[in-house]
């Protein structure tokens, strides 16, 4: 199941790219790629209905989701800094990329529901999603990081997160579309993007060796077992 959805994304997402190729105009290709935003959430949390998961792995999930989304709730008043990223990022790196894809974009969709839904949502989903994505493939030897270079790593989530999120700005709001337009999105958005990235070194230098050791502790008491 997970390999005919992995090859079922990618063929439909190559197709609406030839899609994009051949019917290109700025209108066209900012609706074909958040059509392609929305289709991966949708394939990720139908897969996750489908999977061999364990009532006992879906708790943990749901729980690190509500827990991340709580967690951000409180530092609204401070633009762009909370531990949202920070713990989304630990969760990817302990239990791997699709658990931390899932508790990403679900943190994003739980918060918002606090904080306000609107077209920024799928794209935050989708960026939460993608730095869980990312942290799971730096996890996938068991390795631990010092809390120095994770840190590092999720100031650059900071940034990463910004330009994700810039995208339904740039694809929504903007008649034009070229290097010269997205660049200068990306750099109004800067000193936001600046303050979460701190925000997170700042979290993990704090919180990163308790939560890590917490998380490894459950993650040995799951003991996950993966069926293709």
């Amino acid at each position: 199941m997970k390999r005919l959805i992995l090859m079922l994304t990618v063929c439909i997402l190559g197709a609406l790219m030839i899609m994009a190729y051949k019917y290109g105009n700025n209108e066209n290709i900012g609706a074909i790629i958040t059509l392609s935003v929305l289709l991966i959430l949708f394939l990720s949390y139908f897969y996750f209905e489908k999977s061999s998961m364990g009532t006992k792995e879906i708790a943990l999930v749901a729980t690190l989701s509500a827990f991340s989304a709580v967690c951000r709730v409180p530092f609204y008043i401070i633009p762009s800094v909370q531990p949202t990223t920070f713990l989304v990022a630990l969760s990817g790196l302990v239990f791997g990329s699709y658990e931390g894809f899932l508790i990403g974009s679900t943190a994003a969709f739980i918060s918002n529901i606090f904080l306000g839904q609107g077209p920024w949502t799928p794209w935050q989903m989708f960026a939460w999603g993608i730095i869980g994505a990312i942290s799971g493939i730096l996890g996938i030897n068991n390795k631990r990081l010092s809390s120095e270079v994770f840190g590092i790593i999720c100031f650059f989530y900071g940034i990463l997160f910004g330009w994700i999120t810039n995208l339904w700005v740039i694809l929504s709001g903007l008649k034009v579309i070229n290097f010269e337009t997205i660049l200068s999105t990306n750099l109004t958005s800067f000193p936001i993007d600046i303050m979460h990235a701190g925000g997170n070194f700042i979290f993990v230098i704090l919180f990163y060796d308790k939560f890590y050791k917490i998380l490894v502790r459950f993650k040995k008491r799951l003991r996950f077992t993966y069926i293709n």
